[in-house]
């Protein structure tokens, strides 16, 4: 598959590694000469210039792509290159940071397809740790990790079992459950799995079928 990233921060460039590490073509779009210069480095096709502006986008091959992440700290600049990858019919994800308020998500969110909080994310492997029981923080996106959402379905063997119990592989962590068309919340380590319940999961790519295999 084809990526956009449209930033090369901290976000954008470990998204970028993670995707690279799974074998996709990722193109960078950077107003930043240094940060143009280090993706180039590492390997990366680069565009430098607005990554807001259609122009830009055409030359990072937005026509064909299969999904633009806009991952810069200034919002607007995301949402507008979210809207062009909306135009050429590309997957949308959107990063937003956690000061803004709930309307100003919400303004955005039923443009895009994903909204990424980077901070929330952190936050949520905080108040883990602080939970105790079986989970353990995940410090750190390495390229490779791989963050998926699994939906339970009525045979899966995890049904009834509590989060402390699933086998997962080692490398395997829950950060966050919810029940049918609800929003994901920290799990407890008691709480029991339900058919039709979603699941966050952080795992190495390697073992991702694993994690599959025990939740569906």
């Amino acid at each position: 598959m084809r990526f956009v990233i449209v930033g090369y921060g901290r976000v954008g460039s470990r998204t970028a590694r993670i995707l690279s590490e799974e074998g996709h073509e990722v193109v960078i779009v950077d107003n930043d000469h240094d940060r143009i210069d280090r993706a180039a480095d590492e390997g990366f096709e680069t565009i430098h210039g607005d990554g807001s502006d259609e122009a830009v986008l055409t030359d990072a091959g937005i026509a064909t792509a299969d999904a633009i992440g806009a991952f810069t700290p200034n919002l607007n600049a995301n949402f507008a290159a979210c809207m062009v990858g909306n135009h050429h019919g590309c997957r949308t994800a959107l990063r937003i940071d956690e000061d803004y308020r709930e309307d100003i998500y919400e303004q955005y969110a039923d443009e895009v397809d994903e909204i990424i909080y980077p901070e929330r994310l952190g936050a949520a492997g905080a108040k883990t740790a602080m939970l105790g029981g079986d989970f353990n923080v995940v410090t750190d996106l390495a390229a490779t990790l791989q963050l998926t959402v699994l939906k339970i379905p009525d045979e899966s063997a995890a049904i009834g079992k509590r989060m402390s119990e699933l086998d997962l592989p080692e490398s395997a962590r829950i950060y966050a459950h919810g029940r049918a068309r609800e929003s994901l919340t920290i799990p407890l380590p008691g709480t029991e799995l339900e058919a039709g319940d979603e699941v966050a999961v952080v795992t190495e790519t390697s073992s991702a079928d694993e994690v599959r295999a025990a939740l569906q």
